[in-house]
């Protein structure tokens, strides 16, 4: 079986993002050890794949190219490249105990892409299955992982806290704003969970869909009407970043209550975030003229809220998502925004509710076996091009809660979910080091 993880970033873009890494069954491999020499040739040659250098049904085996087909693979090459730069050459070889097993490290511009390498039980030998999960940032001037963040294009942010703040692994910017894409569903998540613990509703209760927006998500497709659970609604919204589901929420708790959650967390700007937008609303925006866009973003909360209620009864054509965010990206000072440490603040209103910690924990954004190191783990996340975040809700052995939180908004190109995704797991095993 053959799997191709894609990031599961929250994210309102519907677009294909690049992939973060090659996910295939190993095969079991009964014959001989190959030889080292053997093994460093055959992941040399998986690289010589990537760079079109060799034929990709002379290198992997019947059973890799009839999952994934020649133009899948080169697909995935290209979006690697795209990511994390251009492709350097092999890193990297380590004999596995495995028959014919084998770890390999390729190395591109920004970052070394790692995993297993297993090759068939018999001549000639190719190669049956490939894990590329593992990611490091090229780090060749031995930059502090502050540092690299730092070096980012465009404006970044990181805390990595326990969110008590007694104490910092790293923080940069972590009182600044920036947009979050879909990391501000946190918010709806955390107005649910207080809607229904004043017994206002239960995770249980039943609603018909009525709303529809654009993907990321599935629900756009369900028929108009779906029962459906509040439960089912959040654990889409944040598992998968369902933006129909988001809406629907959005339109049972009403706009008020999010808000109303958005203050009372303690969000040291909401201004820059009100009125709180649905996702349909977002892209309605952003497929309108620049200069509707320019209004909003210039425009106090009373001049936006006009701006919106004059959106209301347009519809939403799938065939111009693509024009949404194609072109790269589109005024992302219209967004929701948060700081690092107001996504700290709404973590810990979320850590009060065993429920949403469930959901949170669905989806992690990467391996789980990252965070084996810690008792619990749940993650959000959001992009659009030019805006990314990646936050993480953590609890150590010691029962002591902590967040991982990242932005990274660049208004003058896409940002690479990648590369961001390597700087925190470099963060994550820099607290395993201490």
């Amino acid at each position: 079986m053959i799997t191709l993880m894609a990031s599961r970033s929250s994210r309102l873009c519907a677009r294909a993002l690049a992939l973060l890494a090659i996910s295939l069954a190993l095969v079991a491999s009964p014959a001989r050890a190959q030889s080292e020499s053997e093994l460093r040739q055959r992941a040399a040659d998986v690289v010589a794949v990537i760079a079109g250098e060799k034929p990709y049904a002379e290198v992997f085996a019947d059973s890799f190219v009839m999952a994934v087909p020649e133009a899948q693979f080169a697909m995935i090459g290209r979006q690697l490249t795209a990511q994390v730069g251009a492709l350097v050459g092999l890193d990297a070889v380590e004999p596995g105990a495995q028959r014919g097993a084998a770890t390999v490290s390729i190395r591109f511009e920004r970052a070394i892409v790692r995993g297993p390498m297993q090759l068939e039980g018999s001549a000639p030998y190719r190669v049956a299955g490939l894990l590329l999960n593992d990611l490091a940032p090229v780090n060749e001037r031995g930059l502090s992982v502050v540092e690299q963040v730092q070096d980012l294009p465009g404006e970044t942010a990181l805390l990595f806290a326990r969110l008590d703040g007694s104490e910092v692994i790293a923080a940069h910017n972590a009182d600044r704003q920036f947009a979050i894409g879909s990391t501000f569903k946190l918010y709806v998540l955390s107005a649910l969970s207080r809607s229904i613990a004043r017994g206002e509703r239960r995770w249980e209760d039943v609603v018909n869909l009525t709303e529809r927006s654009f993907p990321s998500g599935q629900m756009q497709d369900w028929p108009r009407g779906s029962p459906v659970t509040l439960h089912t609604l959040a654990t889409l919204m944040i598992s998968i970043s369902d933006n129909t589901a988001t809406d629907q929420l959005m339109a049972v708790l009403g706009r008020e209550a999010v808000e109303a959650e958005l203050v009372a967390s303690g969000h040291s700007a909401p201004a820059a975030t009100l009125p709180y937008l649905t996702t349909r609303e977002l892209f309605l925006l952003k497929l309108g003229d620049d200069s509707t866009l320019a209004q909003y973003e210039a425009g106090n909360e009373a001049q936006r809220r006009a701006i919106l209620a004059g959106l209301q009864d347009r519809q939403l054509d799938m065939a111009d998502i693509q024009r949404v965010f194609g072109p790269g990206p589109r005024f992302i000072g219209v967004e929701w925004f948060a700081s690092a440490e107001d996504i700290a603040r709404i973590y810990a209103r979320l850590a009060q509710d065993p429920v949403a910690l469930e959901i949170l924990g669905v989806n992690l954004g990467m391996d789980r076996q990252r965070f084996s190191g810690w008792a619990y783990a749940g993650y959000k996340g959001g992009s659009e091009p030019g805006v990314l975040n990646f936050s993480w809700l953590l609890r150590d052995a010691a029962g002591q809660w902590w967040v991982l939180a990242m932005s990274w908004n660049n208004p003058a190109a896409p940002v690479s979910e990648m590369e961001f995704l390597a700087l925190a797991q470099a963060a994550l095993a820099q607290r395993e080091r201490r």
